[in-house]
């Protein structure tokens, strides 16, 4: 063998060598992490001092008999006129001969007190006459509905239990603390057969699943089927951390995708219905709209973070406090507030009557304000984005125009005023057109609307916004903030990218 050739080898040897003596090592923090990958042990030890608490929920309602299908109407002297006829007035003399029937429906719920109250979904109790708790001893109590909140799908019930059988209960944990990846169990009624125990992680937190004004779950894949609703989501402790709500399938049955209210978000709701029957949530007056990139640069805030204000409801809470349409509230009585879909959430959850500061970015300044929480009227629209109007049909007479940012705009006039039903009190100028394609366009800014403040400074004429729009330019701004009111007088506030 050449000299070259025996060298290569011996060093390949050698390296095989020290590969083989360092793999148990190199391997090690693998297999570690496989065995803590592979969850707990065992969660029997829990799952015994918890089972008892959870119930099966059983309804029962009483439905109507079906209305029979109308007669179709025949041309006069249609062979077919008297066989339908006959035959559609024999199905509706059946029909009114049927009785009202009894249907039901099974749900899962949990004793969160010993006295007997009982934690569910509102939509499995929705409409029923009857509502029963099922146990795990075989037992059956007769539940009445303490309250009920529809906006994040909760129930309250209550039982009596009988002397010589004392309920087990359940407390909650905090989820706030809960990690994506944390292991929880779900304990429910799947398919109505009984008490069934599921393992999995916290997939997600502040899920938006658009069931709602306050959506923010808990997203898990431990499995969660029909009739787990209302069933309690456990941590490896034994406390109620989520209250199981809904899936995404669409079989119907699991795939891994479960949400379920966080126990922080449920607590409060859970003590007013305990205390007053209903809920009492804050409320402050204002419209708000999400924060994008482009109005984040335009205000000079570091980042898109916060709620928005577009505008605020006269002598509401906000508007006491000294809150302005433009404000940017980053933080509320002590909680950040992360974007737009926070701050409904912490100011609903906030008591009412409680005096909080507000921080916000007001012309790129940081103040702190306060205000006096209100209640929230549960029948009206919770706080949300200003909504876009519709294109207007009608083709204004032509008017003296300029053209900025893709917008045709004129002066206010009294015929303008009176053409697009504008307010008497609204200022600012005429949007008369769009140019199709345009950001604006996208933007949703319509014929009618009205350019009521260039980057928080007032614009009563068209020149008003080019003057605006060239001292931003001078400054480097690449963005201009406009402040956009609809003819009633709806604000909301868009970005357009300088020309």
């Amino acid at each position: 063998m050449p000299r070259t050739a025996q060298r290569f080898a011996r060093r390949l040897a050698a390296a095989l060598m020290a590969l083989s003596l360092a793999a148990p090592l190199a391997l090690m923090p693998l297999v570690a992490h496989a065995a803590a990958a592979k969850g707990p042990d065992t969660v029997a030890d829990t799952a015994a001092l918890i089972m008892d608490a959870v119930v099966n929920i059983s309804t029962s309602q009483t439905v109507a008999p079906s209305r029979s299908v109308p007669t179709p109407e025949l041309p006069p002297g249609s062979p077919f006129e008297e066989f339908f006829e006959e035959f559609f007035k024999r199905r509706q003399q059946q029909g009114e001969d049927q009785a009202p029937r009894r249907v039901s429906s099974l749900g899962s719920g949990f004793v969160i007190d010993a006295s007997g109250f009982i934690v569910t979904n509102n939509h499995v109790i929705a409409d029923a006459d009857e509502v029963y708790a099922n146990f795990a001893d075989g037992s059956k109590l007769k539940a009445e509905i303490v309250g009920r909140d529809t906006k994040i799908d909760i129930a309250l019930l209550k039982v009596t239990p009988e002397p010589d059988k004392p309920l087990k209960a359940v407390k909650f944990g905090n989820s706030d603390i809960l990690r994506v990846g944390d292991w929880v169990m779900a304990i429910g009624n799947p398919f109505g057969l009984g008490g069934t125990l599921t393992v999995g992680v916290i997939s997600a937190r502040n899920r938006d699943i658009n069931s709602g004004p306050y959506d923010n779950f808990l997203q898990t894949d431990a499995a969660i089927n029909r009739g787990n609703s209302g069933g309690p989501l456990f941590n490896m402790e034994g406390d109620v951390v989520g209250i199981n709500t809904a899936i995404i399938s669409p079989s119907g049955g699991s795939i891994g995708i479960g949400f379920a209210v966080p126990s922080n978000t449920a607590i409060p709701i859970i003590a007013q219905l305990k205390e007053f029957g209903e809920t009492r949530r804050g409320w402050i007056g204002v419209r708000i709209q999400q924060v994008t990139p482009e109005i984040a640069e335009s205000l000079s805030l570091d980042r898109a973070r916060g709620a928005l204000i577009g505008s605020v409801n006269e002598d509401g809470p906000a508007a006491k406090g000294g809150l302005k349409a433009g404000d940017v509230v980053v933080s509320f009585d002590g909680k950040e507030v992360r974007d737009m879909r926070a701050l409904p959430i912490i100011v609903a959850d906030t008591p009412v009557d409680k005096e909080v500061e507000v921080v916000v970015v007001r012309k790129g300044q940081q103040e702190t304000l306060k205000l006096v929480v209100g209640r929230l009227d549960e029948g009206t629209a919770s706080p949300s984005a200003a909504e876009t109007p519709e294109q207007k049909p009608d083709t204004p007479p032509p008017v003296t125009t300029r053209k900025l940012m893709g917008v045709e705009m004129a002066e206010m006039t009294p015929e303008l005023r009176t053409r697009f039903k504008i307010k008497e009190e609204l200022k600012g100028v005429v949007v008369m057109a769009v140019e199709p394609g345009s950001v604006a366009a996208e933007r949703g800014i319509v014929a009618g609307n009205l350019i009521v403040e260039v980057n928080q400074e007032a614009t009563l004429t068209p020149g008003d916004v080019e003057n605006r729009l060239a001292a931003l330019k001078k400054e480097g701004r690449r963005s201009a903030l406009l402040m956009v009111a609809d003819p009633e007088g709806q604000i909301r506030f868009t970005a357009l990218p300088i020309e």
